[in-house]
């Protein structure tokens, strides 16, 4: 029996193992491109063949000293996404928590109108949306770029289903201590809510930093770019920059990477308890 369970437990791994490099295998020639210079690029693609004839730093040197332009695109990115995920997380919690905790008429019917919401695909949304922001009059900025996500329609799902886990027996207790229904949310039921945070943190901030078509309508001026309008801008007609490209797009994965190991302790379990409850 326990050379059963050794061998499935092989077995399980090993074949783990390969659908991680499956999946880790368009990241892993990303890398090893981003390593050959342009010429190559052209003659044999991405790939995962290192040539170490071939293996240049040059591209990211040319980033790190010349590319002047990337860096101001990874600095918008970054504004948006810092902006859009504050924003989101507070106003989307605070809707979440609301309607998991509080009764009030229609709030079954506010519910299914969430979950419909869900449903619609952003291009339906995409044009009543840009006609918003040109009578707002915030084309080309930042705000017209954050506005769409301050109220992220799942992040409200994810945190009403994981506040209706909450004991509503603590709101009472607080009341009765002369707390306001703000200092409830804020120094109660937040720090109780980590793993969830922890969780939309990750999920937020990927949507936001690998936004592409929103930006694109909204923005016009290239100093205003963000990284995938700028990383996209260097393929013309008449310049394909392959190398600044491809090693661009590998720097681009770092915000990403660092953001899930900060938060990555929150989020297995705030996925599941948000998945569970109600």
């Amino acid at each position: 029996m326990k050379k059963r369970k050794t061998l499935i437990s092989w077995g399980l791994t090993l074949t783990m193992l390969i659908i991680s490099f499956i999946a880790l295998f368009p990241l892993l020639s990303l890398i090893i491109s981003s390593f050959q210079p342009a010429i190559e690029l052209m003659r044999n693609g991405i790939t995962l063949d290192l040539n170490l004839e071939n293996f240049t730093l040059d591209n990211y040197h040319y980033l790190l000293t010349q590319a002047t332009e990337y860096w101001k695109w990874y600095g918008n990115s970054l504004l948006v996404t810092l902006f859009s995920v504050i924003l989101s997380l507070f106003f989307s919690s605070m809707v979440g928590y609301a309607m998991a905790m509080y009764d009030f008429k229609g709030k079954n019917l506010l519910f299914i109108f969430v979950l419909l919401t869900m449903m619609i695909p952003f291009e339906v949304l995409m044009l009543p949306l840009y006609e918003l922001v040109i009578d707002l009059g915030i084309t080309n900025s930042y705000f017209g770029i954050i506005l769409p996500s301050i109220v992220a329609v799942n992040a409200v799902y994810f945190f009403r289903q994981y506040a209706l886990g909450l004991p509503k027996e603590l709101m009472d207790a607080a009341r009765i201590d002369g707390s306001t229904e703000y200092g409830i949310f804020f120094r109660i039921m937040v720090p109780l809510m980590k793993p969830s945070f922890g969780s939309m943190t990750i999920i937020l901030g990927l949507n936001s930093w690998n936004n592409f078509l929103w930006p694109l309508l909204v923005i016009r001026s290239s100093d205003l770019f963000t990284l995938p309008i700028g990383l996209q801008s260097l393929v013309s007609p008449y310049e394909n920059n392959y190398d600044i490209l491809i090693s661009g797009a590998v720097l681009s994965v770092v915000p990403i990477v660092i953001l899930f190991i900060v938060f990555q302790k929150y989020f297995i379990s705030g996925l599941t308890a948000g998945g569970v409850k109600g």
